[in-house]
Formats: C-alpha cells, structure tokens, sequence
C-alpha cells in the first residue's frame, strides 16, 4: 500500500504523506516514493510546483522504529554510488536539493526529527497552527541527519540552529515564524489552500526553465 499519495491538479503537484494512524512516521519505504515522486515532477513538463503536507494531525512525527531499527539498517535500500551508505532523511533531502521544480511544505502539524530536516531544502514553508517543530537527536543521543548540519544554518542561522539542535526543545509555529523558519502561519482549514495558490502563482506568471535555473542557483551559491 502506498504511503505517500499524489495528486495533480493546476500545475501543482500534491504530495500527502499517508500514514495517519502513525503521524506519517518516516519509513525506508515513505523516502523511496518521495523520491520517486521527485523524479516523476521533474520529467512532467505539466508539473511546475510541489507541495508537500501530511494527512491527519502530524506532518511527519519523525522516523517509525515501531517494528525496531531493522529498517533503517538495511543497508542496500540506502546505498548510492560506489557503495556509499546514506541515512534515508539525507537522500531524501539531497533529491529535494536537486529538485527542478519549487517545492512548498504546508505543515499541517507535528514535524519532529526527520519530518523538520525533510523541510529545510524545501523552498518556502507554510505552518498550521498546530504545527510544532523539533530537532530532538541530541535528545537521542545522536546527531543532526537528512544534511541538516549544513541545510539548518542556511535557513535560520547559527545562533537559532544551535539553540534548537542543542536543546531539542518542541518549538510552536510561531516561534519558527519568527525565526524564518517558516513563512507563513494559517488557520487549519486554510493552510493547504494557501500553499497551493502560492505554488499555482509561481506556475502561472513565471517561465518553468528560468525557474528551475534560478532555484538551483539559489540553492548552489549557499555553498
């Protein structure tokens, strides 16, 4: 059963990820269809902007270890070239990095560990308020993943990343208002309609190759 759904509709590409029952927690298997949604937006010339949100409560409550690590240490399903191994968030962030085309988170809820470093190569970002944010690995005892060490500084800067990474605190939309992390905050109901009427204006005044060239030279120049 699929756990990331699809919908195209006016130019926008909408990407739910679909495990409410488990707050769309994070599986090997939610990364590879991301990706593969990734890479169908980019070769679909009808594709000028992507969405990404959550069904139910949560955006995404962080990786599932319900059923134990194994799949998070299966290495083959992480491997790139020559053997590399990656962690599953840092593929997924790296394809989104590579995206041709815009891409708009609308949190519609809980984004904890993996579900906020998924966001931040992402363009701009929308919150519900009900959104909460957490980048908890200290907390865990591990360290930042998904390319957040690099991605997070970028978007906040160091003062605020460091306050977050090193307290692992739980932080409301506002705060992340505030912060930059995100750049709107919206009622529930409203939320998924403001995202996609900015991805629509985006798709409807602007030429997608100047788009996709302007993105990934905003991106490239952080470097």
């Amino acid at each position: 059963m699929a756990v990331v759904r699809t919908d195209l509709t006016g130019g926008v590409m909408t990407l739910t990820l679909d495990r409410p029952e488990k707050l769309n927690a994070f599986t090997i298997e939610m990364m590879q269809e991301l990706i593969d949604a990734f890479d169908v937006a980019d070769a679909d010339d009808a594709v000028r902007a992507v969405v990404v949100t959550g069904a139910g409560r949560a955006f995404c409550a962080g990786a599932d270890i319900s059923g134990g690590t194994k799949g998070f240490v299966d290495v083959e399903k992480r491997k790139v070239g020559d053997g590399i191994v990656r962690d599953g968030g840092g593929l997924l962030t790296l394809r989104i990095f590579d995206s041709l085309k815009p891409v708009i988170a609308a949190v519609n809820g809980a984004a904890v560990g993996v579900g906020a470093t998924m966001q931040l190569p992402m363009d701009m970002r929308l919150a519900s308020e009900d959104a909460k944010f957490g980048f908890v690995f200290g907390r865990r005892g591990i360290v930042p993943e998904a390319c957040s060490s690099w991605f997070l500084p970028r978007v906040v800067g160091i003062s605020k990343a460091m306050e977050w990474s090193t307290t692992g605190r739980i932080f409301d939309a506002q705060e992340a208002l505030s912060a930059g992390l995100v750049r709107s905050v919206h009622k529930p109901a409203d939320l998924l309609g403001a995202a996609q009427e900015l991805a629509e204006e985006i798709g409807a005044n602007n030429a997608p190759v100047s788009v996709a060239l302007t993105r990934q030279m905003m991106w490239r120049m952080l470097g």
